[in-house]
């Protein structure tokens, strides 16, 4: 049995599991930024013990631990590199405290990486290789998984699909700006509020879309068109067999974001790799980081 745990800027998960794909028990809450590094580890300290006792084992049943981690980090130190959410978590050696809270061996990685993984091996990528995940939530982070086997490049992360800077030319001159500020629910929820409108968040937008609202679908078909740029780069690099999207912005569903979004790929892409890759919505739910760092640590541990 193994520790999976999800560390995010809103939410902490926890769950036990053997790495297949099924998770035996499942232990969430949520995140108080004001609280920082600290506090998160304070709920770790009381979750590891009630996450125990619902699944009726003791510490001596568990073989290792995993971690998807929200931001960077460093397989050679197994460090945090940096927390773009959360104060505190910087440099900090987050695999070595779960090991001393534990009493196991842990693996830390990327979140986004992880999750890649658990779809790759459960979800909507099972089968298929190359995939390439996407979260496009609060941030947008991405995941290349090869033969079931995440690629961390030269050790601290890749497929940084987040911080690509769209080429194709969008409404409002900000060309510098990264995939974030187009396409990141911050980001959609930041340019419908511009100009003295109230604070609107991604899913006002999208549910003023949904509605029929112009203005909103005009901020949301950018969203889209500027993660097809990034989707674009993605498939010319290394055109992937699949390309899975999730987080938030995801669950905008088929007509408003996937729909439009494969069709904007198709008329912008490298003709070429023409109907190689496939974009699909993730399959996993909440708990995709879980799995992941379920299936990573059965990797890497058992």
């Amino acid at each position: 049995m193994y520790l999976g745990i999800e560390i995010g800027g809103t939410k902490l998960q926890l769950g036990l599991g053997a790495g297949d794909g099924h998770i035996a028990a499942l232990w969430r809450g949520a995140v108080n930024p004001a609280e920082g590094s600290e506090g998160i580890r304070k709920q770790i300290e009381r979750a590891v013990p009630e996450l125990l006792a619902k699944a009726n084992l003791d510490r001596g049943a568990l073989r290792g631990a995993g971690i998807g981690f929200g931001g960077p980090t460093d397989d050679t130190t197994r460090t945090v590199i940096k927390s773009h959410h959360i104060a505190g978590w910087d440099g900090f050696p987050l695999a070595d405290w779960v090991s001393d809270l534990v009493g196991v061996p842990t693996v830390l990685c990327n979140d986004a990486d992880v999750a890649g993984l658990g779809e790759a091996l459960f979800g909507a990528g099972k089968g298929l290789s190359p995939i390439f995940y996407i979260t496009a939530g609060s941030g947008i982070g991405g995941g290349l998984v090869i033969d079931g086997r995440i690629y961390r490049g030269a050790g601290k992360g890749a497929a940084e699909v987040g911080h690509l800077r769209p080429v194709y030319p969008l409404a409002g001159g900000a060309h510098d700006q990264i995939l974030e500020h187009w396409a990141a629910g911050w980001g959609i929820g930041a340019r419908a509020s511009a100009g003295g409108g109230r604070a609107v968040t991604g899913k006002d937008v999208a549910d003023a879309a949904q509605r029929g609202d112009a203005r909103a679908r005009r901020i949301l078909d950018e969203a889209v068109q500027a993660l097809a740029e990034g989707v674009c780069s993605v498939i010319k690099l290394l055109c992937p067999r699949r390309v899975i999207i999730g987080g938030g912005v995801s669950l905008i569903g088929e007509e408003l974001l996937f729909a439009p979004l494969r069709r904007y790929v198709t008329e912008r892409g490298f003709a070429a790799f023409a109907g190689l890759t496939d974009i699909v919505p993730a399959a996993l739910g909440e708990e995709v980081v879980v799995h992941g760092a379920l299936a990573l640590a059965r990797q890497k541990l058992g």
